[in-house]
């Protein structure tokens, strides 16, 4: 998958199990997101507390970033990824088994617990891995990310249709169980982590790291949005007038084909620089936003693609910015990255719930344009500081 002229010849081969336990790990994180409405009638729940599955996944994810990145300096960043793709089996078979709303959240939360495992993790080692591709090798595997999102999202949604959510969402079960066997047999070793010994110290000093917080900035608000967007576009695309059945709604997730664009924004990035592709991201995901307010199927589609391609050029410049920031603690540094984006992704699972209830989807597009308008101030006031 990635063009490493200076490696030896099989590491595409052998970085493939990476991008698979990337794709699965990811695929468990939204599983739910298409089929809130279904679990919202199983446990006659609203839709800001079926959201809530979204939240507490990425709530714990959040939590656990700071667990795993450290760990990685540590103890290396191929045990972490083999180890966490193996413990996120038990939870997702729960997931699929949750008798009760309440067991449901449990066993969301204890997938994200297991998570950063793989998500904080991988991103120091792509880095670290192949160093000399930079924005290509980050692209690619922001394309991985994007087909685990196909899977969770638009696969189980259409299987939902058929077999009902239960059965989409089991049915994901066997890919960390293959991640965790690829990853054991073909992950690449890196380098050992340059880390400082003492963790309060290296994580003070990745919390002064300008760079590190705006990339992490621009990452949150692009998350937030595009949380909340796809989360309850579901629920406005089954009101009127569009009267959408679960499966037609759930191909609006076509539009992450997108993100598979990764390697060649990456390049862009690379060129450019991280920080005027993110100004971009931002600006094209605030005009997506305003572009779904009239109630046609066409408009509609149109803002989600441009936010859609704003969300994946904002994440590969934004995490490309975030590795580049340090030249040790890495796993620190992600993990407060990390922290910081899967937490703006659970409000984004539930803040703009409230507002579609209060405002319908008037009030969605009023809290996505409210974060992306915080970021780009933030650029924008950086970009003004000396260099």
């Amino acid at each position: 998958m990635l063009n490493l002229p200076t490696r030896p010849p099989d590491l595409r081969v052998r970085l493939t199990g990476f991008f698979i336990g990337a794709s699965g790990m990811f695929a468990a994180m939204y599983s739910t997101q298409a089929i809130l409405p279904e679990i919202g009638k199983t446990f006659l729940v609203s839709p800001s507390r079926a959201g809530l599955t979204i939240s507490a996944a990425v709530l714990a994810l959040s939590a656990a970033a700071w667990l795993w990145g450290p760990f990685s300096d540590r103890f290396g960043r191929r045990r972490s990824m083999v180890l966490a793709s193996a413990l996120l089996v038990v939870p997702s078979i729960g997931v699929a088994l949750a008798p009760s709303f309440p067991l449901l959240l449990l066993a969301r939360s204890l997938q994200g617990l297991c998570m950063p495992g793989l998500l904080t993790v991988g991103l120091p080692y792509v880095i670290e891995v192949s160093p000399e591709s930079g924005g290509k090798a980050m692209g690619t595997y922001v394309t991985a990310l994007v087909f685990g999102g196909l899977i969770g999202r638009l696969g189980v949604g259409l299987l939902a249709s058929a077999v009902g959510w239960r059965w989409a969402v089991g049915s994901l079960v066997p890919l960390p169980l293959a991640g965790a066997i690829l990853l054991a047999a073909t992950l690449p070793q890196t380098p050992p982590a340059a880390h400082t010994p003492r963790r309060l110290e290296a994580i003070r000093e990745q919390l002064n790291n300008g760079q590190l917080l705006l990339a992490s900035c621009v990452a949150c608000a692009l998350f937030f949005n595009f949380v909340g967007v796809f989360s309850y576009v579901v629920f406005r695309l089954q009101a009127r007038p569009f009267g959408l059945g679960t499966g037609t709604g759930s191909l609006i997730f076509v539009l992450w084909l997108l993100g598979t664009a990764g390697p060649a924004i990456g390049r862009l990035v690379d060129r450019f620089g991280w920080q005027r592709l993110a100004a971009v991201s931002l600006a094209v995901a605030s005009s997506g936003l305003l572009i779904t307010l009239p109630n046609r199927l066409p408009t509609v589609v149109l803002g989600l693609a441009l936010m859609t391609l704003a969300m994946f050029t904002g994440l590969t410049a934004a995490q490309l910015g975030v590795a580049r920031s340090t030249t040790r603690d890495r796993g620190t540094a992600s993990a407060i990255y990390i922290s910081l984006y899967y937490a703006a992704g659970a409000l984004g699972g539930y803040l703009p719930g409230l507002a579609w209830q209060a405002w319908r989807w008037e009030g969605v597009v009023l809290s996505g344009l409210g974060a992306l308008g915080a970021a780009s101030l933030a650029v924008a006031a950086a970009w003004r500081k000396p260099r």
